[in-house]
């Protein structure tokens, strides 16, 4: 009988890491899921994915296929509750247990265009994800990367293993940024119902009348913006 936190390594429906697209994901940033500590391959892999998958609100794929972790990476792309989902299967692949978490935030630098679709600049269901590294749970959030930060004034957050590592609460010139208004509770597996339909009920401007995620994209917004 395997352990609880053993559990927590074991491949789903969502977090597919048996297959060939994420066990190839995770064999380019961590060669030998052996080697090293967990916090290393931890902090390894959230990069790999704060970085390497663009976060993407538009066009998002929301069908139980198209929120695998095998989708999500040949995709390259997708928003919070994606990338949450690949950071869990993945650290799941290289022997660290992890679960998935949400949250309602409060974006006070979201784009107007995202904010009307969205109907307010409350967002609900925000994926991240908790890790057991280092013998105890830490928080982790890879949405954001790098150059979507860079071009809205964010600060990236940043994962050192030992600590959360959360969104800040201002941006690098002093503005309120991402405010974590209610919690949601930790889960084992993606719980889909009631993430896509919470979603989707929330925020109905969101989608298009045969139910796909409207388009653009956030990147050219946050260019825009920056020039």
């Amino acid at each position: 009988m395997i352990s609880y936190l053993e559990e927590l390594c074991e491949p789903t429906e969502f977090f597919d890491h048996t297959s060939r697209t994420v066990r190839e994901f995770v064999r380019r940033v961590v060669p030998d899921p052996r080697a090293g500590t967990d916090v290393e391959r931890a902090r390894a892999l959230y990069y790999a994915v704060r970085d390497g998958i663009q976060y993407e609100v538009y066009g998002a794929d929301l069908s139980r296929r198209g929120l695998r972790a095998s989708s999500i990476i040949q995709r390259g792309m997708g928003l919070c509750v994606h990338k949450a989902i690949v950071y869990a299967a993945a650290t799941r692949a290289a022997g660290v247990p992890s679960r998935l978490l949400y949250a309602d935030v409060r974006n006070h630098l979201a784009s107007d265009r995202l904010i009307g679709l969205m109907g307010g600049d409350v967002f609900r269901f925000h994926g991240l994800n908790s890790v057991f590294v280092g013998g105890r749970w830490v928080k982790a959030t890879p949405a954001f990367s790098r150059l979507m930060c860079r071009l809205n004034g964010i600060r990236p957050v940043e994962f050192d293993g030992p600590s959360d590592g959360v969104h800040y609460l201002y941006d690098r010139y002093g503005r309120r940024h991402m405010e974590i208004l209610q919690w949601h509770g930790e889960f084992d597996d993606f719980p889909y119902e009631l993430v896509v339909n919470g979603i989707r009920s929330a925020h109905p401007g969101l989608f298009q009348a045969d139910a796909a995620v409207v388009g653009g994209s956030l990147l050219a917004e946050a260019g825009r913006n920056a020039s």
